[in-house]
């Protein structure tokens, strides 16, 4: 990236103030995390943690950027509104209703959109509930009770609604996708923490030099590796004919659909993490029950259950997402209707036929590529007994993201007539 590039950020007065705002709507979110829930003994809750600390509990704590291990009233973070998300989405292809909804456009979105926002209260109340019964079983209040319980539900639940208002604010009024912004500053802000663990474990000698710089390599290559991924493509040859329409000629170019590897970008590890989280996290709160002890371990990161069912998971939103997001019918309607084809093939349904067919086999390579990504390193990190937050499951998320933002900002460099961070008229490709 050559520094003009930057120069160029601050020389248009709506992208500087769209960038100003997202780092002021995330500076506001990482003050929430240090906010603590009432009625909470903060002795008892960091012994809670030193135990129950490591596993999907350090999974769900990284997500929440710190905020589960203060329990703040932050503690729940973006999850519920990420489970409701994905309810409402599978609910559209078999309710008659929401699926009319999706297509009515705007108006429709906005109101899946509403629906989203109550299944999230909805979710946020039963998962406070879930830790403030974990919590006094565990001993780790002041005063238990119903009113503790009411408490700790109404504020928790307002913590995660307040959360989903910055998110949607990031995306409309700054840079970026909202939800996507308040993951990765999670994730960021415990790099630091990580990083200081890291050399704690090297300076006692639990850690040896080659393991770290081994650990270094690999999360270089891994990034390396991710930034490939995303920015690939598998290119459709396009021919438009010529038409004459009065006395000017169109058409009659050659042009390519770009397919991405990875349509679905870092979506379906977010949702993966977020339905296994749900049912773990309570079960961790009850480690005195053999049935939720046993379901714990079974479902500790790096397991084979676990990572059966992480694949699983992951392969079936790659595909689903991808289906959501890229019609090949309507793509070959609007070949169609703008002239165009691809050599070879005839325009209409055989032309949809051909593309979902390369689509599919794109998306299995991008599921392989994502679920290689997330849950290889995590199976060396947790052999290596490394700092669970270095997994596989944060870069991609982190980079996926940084991708995306900076391809964001560099398109409205590029509409203003201003060159990209690369300069020479280069481009940073994003997942869109």
């Amino acid at each position: 990236m050559t520094t003009s590039g930057f120069q160029n950020l601050f020389k248009l007065p709506e992208l500087k103030k769209r960038i100003v705002t997202t780092l002021m709507l995330l500076l506001v979110y990482r003050i929430g995390v240090h906010v603590p829930t009432p009625g909470i003994n903060p002795d008892s809750l960091a012994d809670i943690f030193s135990k129950f600390g490591g596993g999907i509990v350090g999974m769900f704590n990284m997500f929440s950027g710190g905020a589960l291990e203060r329990l703040s009233v932050f503690a729940l973070g973006i999850m519920p509104y990420i489970s409701a998300s994905i309810i409402l989405q599978l609910m559209t292809v078999v309710v008659p209703h929401l699926e009319q909804l999706k297509k009515e456009g705007e108006q429709g979105q906005k109101k899946i959109t509403q629906y989203t926002r109550y299944g999230t209260v909805l979710l946020s109340v039963i998962q406070g509930f879930g830790i403030s019964v974990g919590l006094e079983a565990m001993h780790a209040v002041t005063s238990p009770g119903w009113g503790f319980r009411i408490m700790t539900v109404i504020t928790l639940t307002a913590g995660t609604a307040f959360i989903m208002w910055l998110g949607e604010q990031i995306t409309e009024r700054g840079i970026g996708n909202g939800i996507s912004l308040i993951i990765f500053a999670g994730i960021i802000a415990r790099m630091p923490a990580a990083v200081i663990s890291t050399y704690r474990l090297l300076s006692s000698g639990e850690m040896s030099l080659f393991t770290v710089l081994l650990l270094i390599v690999m999360m270089v290559a891994v990034m390396g590796f991710i930034i490939f991924m995303e920015t690939a493509q598998r290119r459709i040859p396009v021919e438009y004919a010529k038409r004459v329409v009065g006395r000017k000629v169109y058409g009659g170019q050659s042009s390519h659909l770009p397919l991405k590897i990875n349509t679905s970008g870092v979506i379906p590890p977010i949702f993966a993490s977020s339905i296994i989280v749900f049912p773990t996290t309570v079960a961790s709160f009850f480690p005195d029950v053999p049935v939720m002890k046993t379901i714990s371990d079974l479902m500790a990161p790096g397991s084979l259950l676990y990572s059966a069912i992480f694949v699983a998971f992951i392969v079936f939103f790659c595909f689903f997402y991808t289906a959501i997001q890229f019609n090949p019918t309507d793509v070959a309607e609007n070949m169609k209707k703008n002239g165009g084809y691809i050599p070879g093939i005839r325009p209409g349904k055989r032309t949809a036929d051909y593309i979902d067919k390369v689509l599919t086999r794109i998306t299995v390579v991008g599921a392989v590529y994502v679920s290689a990504i997330c849950v290889l390193p995590t199976l060396l990190i947790t052999k290596a007994h490394v700092p669970f937050y270095f997994g596989g499951t944060a870069l991609l998320i982190v980079v996926g993201v940084a991708i995306d933002t900076v391809a964001q900002m560099e398109s409205h460099l590029v509409m203003r007539n201003y060159s990209g961070f690369l300069g020479d008229g280069k481009a940073i490709k994003g997942r869109r």
